[in-house]
Formats: structure tokens, C-alpha cells, sequence
């Protein structure tokens, strides 16, 4: 009887913890059993358990903060205070806009996680770029170089024939490396956004926001590679052309805070970011700033008028940091 009462026990404490793994789960599938922990929570008073967000490292914004700048009629920016994870200022940050070459910086996140910095790239026939203005190193088809030095032109010199080097070679197609910036996107929480190539030019159904190059300049920081190439003002390299011949590339950052075209504002430091500009994105900035206490700022201004209100708006946003 003993035995049987035991069995009984065991049997009832069994289908109980089947119950609250069903009730937890949404499913009566074992394999998925108890699936949640939570080595991310941190505990409150009374020892309750207090779930970080997903939100909860990052700065938030679903409508205009600020109205002391006086700004261009058709720009939208945003300053975001990575310390205290604050919203410092936003103006149409959620407006879906032309991204231009902000675009690479996906590209880039997308490169350094699925590649590794001395794989060989090899160009084919789909790095020539037909389209006017556009920036090229004029790669030809079976150019190779590596995939340190292609991020380095890319990131710097903004180079699309480079972004599509990229995207063949770590995806296989460019299709398929637009997909994964796609998803990399929805992963960021970057709701506003979808691409359709890998370096900016002018599509339809290619756009972000203000708020969504926050979301993805703030993941790209992370990867100390991209950090370190958008602080250099210059770079020089040699790369194999199809014949066997070395090619010289010496390219310049066309941040202009960083090339020294334009002085950074007073007790600012600016530590690199990307550029980009289209007739139809206009001329727009995402960069790292620093304040002289060694706190870190991300500041976007997309769809300037030209280069001059950019940058001016740009200092002014950034000037904000100091009249906090």
C-alpha cells in the first residue's frame, strides 16, 4: 500500500509539473519544457525578480523632443545619450526617409558578423556600378582584396561597387545578404526599415528612420573593428587586380568633422560615423560623440538641404550635449 501511495505521489507531483510546463510554454511539447531562465533579471526589494526589457539598454522615442534649434524645413535628427540611455533631442525620428549611404553601416554589421577579416573577396561582373555620381573605386571584375580592407573603403570612402563585393562574397548573392541585413534589422527592433541593396543607391522599398540608424549605429559600435575604421581620417592599401598586378587605394573619410573640413563644436569630440548622400535622401550624418566627461553620444541628422546645413545642424544638435 505503501508503494502504491508513493507511486501515486510521484505520478500527481509528475502531472503537475506537466501542467506548469504546458501553462508556461503554450504547448504540451516536452522537448520545449521549462525553456525560460533568467540570467538577465536583477532583484528588487522583498527579493522580487525584476525582468529586463527589451528596451531597458536603450534610449526610447515615439514623438519630438526639444524645439531650441532652429532647423531646415525637411531635416529630421535625433541626439541619444548612451550613458544614461536618454532621448536628448528627436525630430520626426520615426518618419521613414531615403537612407542613402547610412545604409553600409547595415552592411558593415552584417559583414563582421557572418565574415572574417582576412577572407578573400573576389569581384564579378555585378560590382560595376552604371549609375551617375556614384562612388566607385572602379573594381573590375576579378579584383580580389580582403575583407579588413574592403570594410575599410567601405565604411570610409563609401565605396558601392565595395558594398556589392561584400554582399556577393559573404552571402553568395546580393539578394541573399539583402535578406540578412532585412533580418538583422527586425532583431535590432529597427520597425521603420528595409533595404533592398547593400549600398544605398536609390530604390524603391529601401528606407529607414532617424530612430532606426540610432538602433543600428548603436549595434555596429560594438564590434571594435567598425569603431576603429570610422575614427581614421585616411586610409592606404594595395589590392590583387584579376591580373595579378597590385592596385593602389588611398581614400579619405568624408565625415567632415574627421577630414578636418568642418571644426567640431566646443567641448565635443567627434570619434567617427558615416555619411551619405543622394538627391533623393538629401545629405545625411549618423556619428559617435564624446563630451569632455567621456560620455558617449550617438547624433543623427538625415535630409539636409546640402552640406553646409548639415553640418551646421549637425554642431548645433550636438551642441545640445553641453546645455544639458
Amino acid at each position: 500500500m505503501r508503494c502504491i501511495s508513493n507511486l501515486k505521489n510521484r505520478v500527481t507531483a509528475l502531472c503537475m509539473v506537466l501542467v506548469f510546463s504546458t501553462f508556461i510554454t503554450g504547448c504540451s511539447d516536452t522537448e520545449y519544457a521549462f525553456p525560460y531562465t533568467i540570467p538577465s533579471a536583477d532583484y528588487g526589494e522583498n527579493g522580487a525578480v525584476v525582468m529586463k526589457t527589451f528596451a531597458s539598454d536603450l534610449c526610447v522615442t515615439n514623438s519630438d523632443i526639444g524645439d531650441s534649434l532652429t532647423l531646415s524645413e525637411n531635416t529630421c535628427l535625433g541626439l541619444f545619450d548612451l550613458s544614461k540611455k536618454k532621448t536628448l533631442y528627436a525630430k520626426n525620428a520615426q518618419l521613414q526617409l531615403d537612407p542613402a549611404s547610412l545604409t553600409k553601416v547595415m552592411t558593415a554589421i552584417v559583414a563582421l558578423k557572418k565574415g572574417s577579416l582576412d577572407q578573400v573577396l573576389r569581384a564579378d561582373s555585378s560590382v560595376y556600378i552604371s549609375e551617375d555620381g556614384a562612388q566607385v573605386i572602379n573594381l573590375k571584375e576579378g579584383d580580389t582584396m580582403t575583407l579588413d580592407q574592403a570594410l575599410h573603403i567601405l565604411l570610409l570612402y563609401s565605396a558601392n561597387d565595395v558594398a556589392v563585393l561584400i554582399a556577393n562574397n559573404i552571402s553568395g548573392s546580393m539578394e541573399a545578404f539583402v535578406e540578412e541585413m532585412n533580418n538583422e534589422a527586425k532583431a535590432l527592433g529597427a520597425t521603420h526599415t528595409h533595404f533592398m541593396n547593400p549600398n544605398g543607391l536609390t530604390a524603391d522599398d529601401h528606407y529607414t528612420s532617424v530612430y532606426d540608424m540610432y538602433l543600428m549605429f548603436n549595434e555596429a559600435l560594438k564590434y571594435d573593428k567598425f569603431t576603429e575604421i570610422i575614427h581614421m581620417s585616411n586610409y592606404s592599401t594595395q589590392f590583387y587586380t584579376a591580373s595579378g598586378e597590385l592596385r593602389d587605394v588611398n581614400v579619405k573619410n568624408t565625415n567632415g568633422f574627421i577630414n578636418g573640413n568642418y571644426e567640431m563644436p566646443a567641448g565635443i569630440t567627434v570619434l567617427g560615423g558615416k555619411t551619405g548622400t543622394t538627391a533623393a535622401a538629401g545629405h545625411c550624418l549618423v556619428q559617435l560623440a564624446s563630451d569632455t566627461s567621456g560620455n558617449n553620444y550617438i547624433a543623427v541628422v538625415m535630409r539636409a538641404e546640402d552640406t553646409g546645413t548639415l553640418y551646421s545642424e549637425m554642431s548645433d544638435l550636438l551642441l545640445q550635449i553641453t546645455n544639458q
